[in-house]
């Protein structure tokens, strides 16, 4: 059984979608019988032709298949099984294994939004294995489906990485928006809860940045010596798509940065603010103290209160307080300016 472009399910075997190209042609899709007549056939009769086969791992069925049938070696099942899913691209065995970090289908700017793409591909077959929908999957997805043309699988993974650095600069793109209306709520002086908006955008930056950096480095090392059945065009566009993606990843780290000095400014903000609300609440307490304390002196309950007997004593009483009061305001306030 074979899924729609559009389904994120996958066949009894764990397959999510397969497809064939030959002969410069566009990829037909492939379903889990025809794929295990094409792993079985000899070499000789494939007419340079290579497949795409692309599996749900949350299916307990996938890995069986592929340990039965694909003939993988060993160190792309240890991947799939390593608590570290730092990117990375190794050849091992006549083949490029990959760890590829990437964010979900429905990805909604959370740290936990971000997934693991494996993948082997080897002169005529590309295998990916992925847990949860991921973007830059479907968008090559939808580029084979569409008709987009392939000459190996090497190829199909310059496209993978292109589009997940398209995915990236989406994302870059998103946040710049997002910073930009902070910036003009922090200029209308109308913060509401953007320092919680500032922080998750950082925090899904950084993790982006941790998991994603390795691979810009891995690919450089990989095309020092890129394996013999990598053709010297793909080499090149491998070579160019991580630069690519390298200026991508130096855009997130501005943008971290641009985030770091926003943060700080909207924190200066809110402590200016604090202060500004402490001084009002200072003043009143002082230009309350004479007041008070006159009050309680004059209120208590014993002989020779003073002015009690005069006819004027209650205004008497009014002058000593205002004099007292306005020279705590006074001192409050020169006080304010010195500082």
């Amino acid at each position: 059984m074979q899924t729609d472009h559009l389904s994120y399910g996958s066949d009894q075997s764990g397959l999510i979608c397969g497809y064939v190209f030959a002969h410069e042609q566009p990829g037909k899709p492939l379903y889990t019988k025809e794929a295990v007549e094409w792993l079985q056939s000899p070499h000789s009769s494939r007419d340079d032709s290579f497949i795409w086969l692309h599996f749900n791992l949350s299916n307990v069925a996938a890995e069986k298949w592929l340990r039965e049938h694909a003939s993988l070696p060993d160190e792309f099942f240890e991947t799939l099984h390593e608590g570290s899913r730092s990117t990375r691209i190794e050849h091992a065995d006549h083949s490029l294994i990959a760890v590829v970090n990437d964010v979900l289908h429905d990805f909604a700017f959370e740290a936990s939004d971000i997934a693991t793409l494996w993948l082997n591909v080897s002169s005529n077959v590309m295998i990916s294995a992925r847990r949860k929908p991921l973007k830059s999957v479907d968008r090559l997805r939808n580029a084979v489906n569409q008709g987009e043309h392939f000459s190996s699988p090497t190829e199909l993974l310059t496209h993978l990485l292109r589009d997940q650095a398209d995915v990236l600069i989406g994302i870059v793109r998103n946040v710049i928006k997002k910073i930009d209306d902070i910036e003009d709520h922090l200029l209308a002086d109308r913060l509401n809860h953007k320092r919680a908006n500032l922080g998750e955008l950082r925090r899904v930056l950084v993790r982006l940045q941790r998991l994603l950096a390795p691979e810009p480095a891995a690919l450089f090392r990989l095309l020092q010596r890129p394996p013999v059945w990598v053709a010297e065009r793909d080499v090149q566009e491998l070579r160019q798509s991580t630069e690519e993606f390298a200026v991508v990843l130096s855009d997130m780290a501005s943008l971290q940065e641009r985030i770091k000095l926003l943060q700080e400014e909207i924190a200066a903000s809110v402590n200016e603010q604090n202060n500004r609300s402490l001084f009002v609440l200072t003043i009143v307490t002082v230009l309350a103290l004479p007041i008070n304390i006159i009050a309680g002196l004059l209120g208590m309950n014993v002989g020779g209160v003073p002015l009690a007997q005069h006819e004027n004593g209650f205004w008497i009483v009014v002058a000593i307080v205002a004099t007292f009061t306005a020279i705590a305001g006074w001192l409050a306030f020169r006080k304010n300016r010195n500082d």
